[in-house]
């Protein structure tokens, strides 16, 4: 059974050109929003045309493609390689803007426990643990993220179906259970460095990922 939701609203929609560092531009209408459950500053990005988003599953109704991203300071905007943000970040985008359909820009740094104590995290993974080790000795959780207000957003632009893309299974049950019908999910890249390497593969053993999926840039 899935849970009611508390209200939210549109509180600003505006248009905004993008670019990236590699050239790639293209132009969102940028939503903010009243009555978000966590009253924190979340953004929806409405990339490509919605209106014509694709009918996936041949039932004559559209589809928008959907990814949630969590902020990642670090990754995001100063291009870290630590992680595999930005680059995923960048690849949903363009994939959003072709098929037409959501970026969900969440504030939950640090798989939702903050800035600071993600770089706590970092200077405990330099003595050896791994990404959800660290968030552990820290008095976290491994994964503290909450997807409420992912489906507030979703209900508020009037979606109720989406195609999720993302390879974190977490996703797509937590939003089934908040309402949202996930029609499929569509694999992202795998970002792969000599920096990240470990990781990823944290990822893929600990949040059971999916650990095969073919290298990305």
């Amino acid at each position: 059974m899935s849970r009611a939701l508390p209200v939210a609203t549109v509180r600003t929609q505006v248009t905004v050109p993008l670019r990236f560092p590699d050239g790639y531009a293209t132009t969102a209408r940028v939503y903010s929003f009243h009555g978000l459950v966590d009253g924190r500053e979340h953004l929806a990005f409405g990339l490509g045309d919605r209106t014509r988003s694709r009918d996936r599953q041949g039932d004559g109704e559209a589809t928008p493609l959907v990814r949630p991203h969590s902020e990642c300071l670090t990754g995001d905007v100063f291009g870290s390689q630590r992680c595999d943000c930005g680059p995923q970040l960048r690849e949903a985008v363009e994939r959003i803007a072709e098929a037409g359909g959501y970026l969900l820009y969440l504030r939950q740094e640090g798989r939702g426990i903050g800035l600071y104590a993600k770089l706590d995290a970092y200077a405990l993974q330099d003595r050896g643990l791994d990404t959800y080790q660290a968030n552990v000795a820290l008095g976290h959780g491994e994964d503290e993220r909450d997807y409420t207000v992912a489906a507030q957003m979703l209900a508020t632009l009037g979606v109720d179906r989406i195609a999720l893309l993302s390879n974190n299974p977490e996703k797509a049950e937590q939003l089934g259970r908040l309402g949202v019908t996930v029609t499929e999910t569509v694999p992202t890249g795998v970002f792969r460095s000599s920096a990240n390497a470990g990781y990823l593969a944290a990822k893929a053993r600990r949040a059971a990922r999916t650990p095969d999926l073919p290298l990305a840039g």
